[in-house]
């Protein structure tokens, strides 16, 4: 109950022009924690984050939703997996590692996203006599047939 009212007030503020982007990815309660992810098609950064945070302990407060003592944490998804098409257009050109319905996966540079799915990217080794050649193949993943997708955080350049 806790948890549609939150989301209500969250709506409410992504009428603003300054939220106009964001949406929620996930709103988890137990006793007295409350965890929020959010995300936008620009930058869901920490001053976002605070911002809607001291908006909702306002109401959360005044409302007495979740008693006296509480934890109310609003972060972005950080490394949670991706469950919106807009958050795969958002991490174009970057890493992810797809895991299919059918168990299989995939690794590689999101190259592009459709009203259908993804295209990704990646290299694969060829074995010719006893030479070895790399090449780049490109494989097209329905949406639907995306079991979990992770961005791949890589901390070379």
């Amino acid at each position: 109950m806790v948890e549609r009212k939150i989301e209500q007030l969250l709506l409410k503020k992504f009428e603003e022009e300054e939220y106009s982007d964001c949406y929620i990815i996930e709103i988890l309660q137990n006793n007295i924690k409350l965890q929020i992810f959010l995300d936008s098609d620009s930058n869901m950064d920490f001053t976002k984050c605070r911002k809607i945070s001291r908006y909702l302990e306002e109401h959360i407060d005044e409302n007495q939703w979740l008693g006296e003592k509480y934890i109310l944490e609003v972060s972005s998804p950080g490394d949670r997996p991706l469950k919106f098409p807009r958050q795969y257009k958002k991490n174009l050109g970057r890493t992810v590692e797809v895991l299919t319905n059918e168990e299989e996966k995939i690794n590689g540079e999101i190259i592009e996203v459709n009203e259908e799915g993804i295209v990704v990217e990646y290299k694969v080794r060829i074995k010719e006599g006893k030479k070895k050649r790399t090449e780049m193949m490109q494989t097209p993943i329905a949406f639907d047939n995306i079991k979990k997708a992770k961005i791949r955080f890589s901390f070379s350049k």
